[in-house]
C-alpha cells in the first residue's frame, strides 16, 4: 500500500493496525513504568470513543495526549 493511501485511511478514522507489522518494533531508550490513574467516567467514555474512531487502544490515546502536552510545556 502506498503511503498516500495509508495516510488517507488513518485520517478517515479507519483501523489501520491490520496494515502494520509491529513484530519487530522496539522502544529505544524508553523504559516503561506502570502507573495507576483514576479518571472520571465521562473521561473514560470520551477516551474510548476517540480510541475507537482512530482504531487504537485507549492507552495509546492517553500516552500521545500526555506526551504532546509535556512536549508543549517543556519547550
Amino acid at each position: 500500500m502506498k503511503a498516500k493511501n495509508f495516510d488517507k485511511k488513518f485520517e478517515e478514522g479507519e483501523n489501520i493496525s491490520k496494515y502494520l507489522d509491529i513484530s519487530k518494533a522496539k522502544r529505544t531508550e524508553q523504559k516503561q513504568k506502570r502507573v495507576n490513574v483514576d479518571f472520571p467516567l465521562w473521561m473514560i467514555h470520551f477516551l474510548d470513543k476517540e480510541a475507537k474512531r482512530l482504531g487504537v487502544p485507549r492507552q495509546s490515546i492517553i500516552k500521545v495526549w500526555i506526551a504532546e502536552r509535556l512536549e508543549k510545556s517543556h519547550h
